[in-house]
């Protein structure tokens, strides 16, 4: 890991090795205005996480040996130290999660089953796939940072490790795309079929999971709080819905990660959380 993140520091995605403390003052749902449905969205979400980022560490790990450009090799070490990390925080805060009676037992399971899949396709494809995942997670990463109700409503706490990683996801963002574009013979035509792999193989178990989170805590019939946390979501302004309507930037051939230029939000949150008088300096 030092390796890592002397090499990942070096061209600007340093793997910061922080350790998050549980947030044992929150509520039981600390998003979204204190809503079951909403919270149990971001719960599934930790939940895949250690095994996706496994896999998306595994995909571009397998191809490392073939890229000369020694800043791109750095970045991929810098890729898999921050990816490490962003796993092992998020199995503790997963353990938070079980401990307030989020049963993320099945989330974890379908999502080993379903990068199972994945991992039957042949390496560039599996990349091409991982650059698809990772440019949902971007996006994911630039709601995290900017969404006021998500902001306003979450424990200030439990916010900390979603700022953090959010921060990193956008630093690291073009690597497993500019590995994709290097080694593949086909990089466009895998991208446009990575989507539909992505979708079909890794939607049906997340949804499956999210009902069953909501439904173990006994709120599946509460209309009124569902309907809240679902408008919460997918309404007009929703946190996912400013997510999806991005999707498409993803497939014109000229495309790029960087093509959304992030710097600015980048540069606010690296000074805010690890400037002078970071806000999380004190984790390290």
């Amino acid at each position: 890991m030092t390796s890592h993140a002397n090499k990942g520091a070096a061209v600007g995605i340093p793997p910061r090795l922080l350790k998050f403390p549980l947030p044992e003052h929150a509520h039981d749902h600390p998003f979204f205005n204190q809503n079951v449905l909403a919270s149990s969205m971001l719960s599934v979400m930790s939940a895949i996480f250690p095994s996706g980022e496994r896999f998306f560490m595994e995909s571009v790990r397998h191809f490392r040996d073939q890229i000369e450009d020694p800043v791109l090799k750095a970045q991929i070490s810098g890729f898999i130290g921050q990816e490490a990390i962003h796993g092992r925080e998020h199995e503790h805060l997963n353990e938070w999660f079980v401990s307030r009676g989020y049963d993320i037992g099945l989330a974890e399971s379908t999502i080993k089953k379903s990068l199972g899949l994945l991992n039957k396709l042949p390496p560039s494809q599996r990349l091409a796939c991982t650059v698809m995942m990772e440019h949902f997670t971007a996006i994911l990463a630039e709601q995290w940072l900017t969404h006021d109700e998500f902001r306003d409503t979450s424990d200030p706490q439990a916010l900390q490790l979603w700022t953090w990683h959010a921060l990193e996801e956008l630093e690291h963002k073009s690597v497993a795309f500019d590995v994709h574009r290097q080694v593949s013979q086909n990089p466009h035509f895998e991208k446009l079929l990575a989507a539909p792999l992505v979708f079909l193989t890794l939607t049906p178990g997340v949804t499956l999971s999210w009902l069953w989170v909501v439904y173990k805590q006994g709120h599946l019939l509460k209309w009124k709080e569902n309907k809240r946390g679902f408008l919460a979501l997918f309404g007009r302004k929703g946190f996912m819905t400013q997510c999806f309507k991005r999707i498409p930037e993803f497939f014109p051939r000229n495309h790029h990660p960087t093509d959304s230029d992030t710097k600015q939000l980048e540069d606010l949150w690296r000074k805010r959380l690890f400037g002078e008088e970071g806000e999380l300096n004190h984790l390290y």
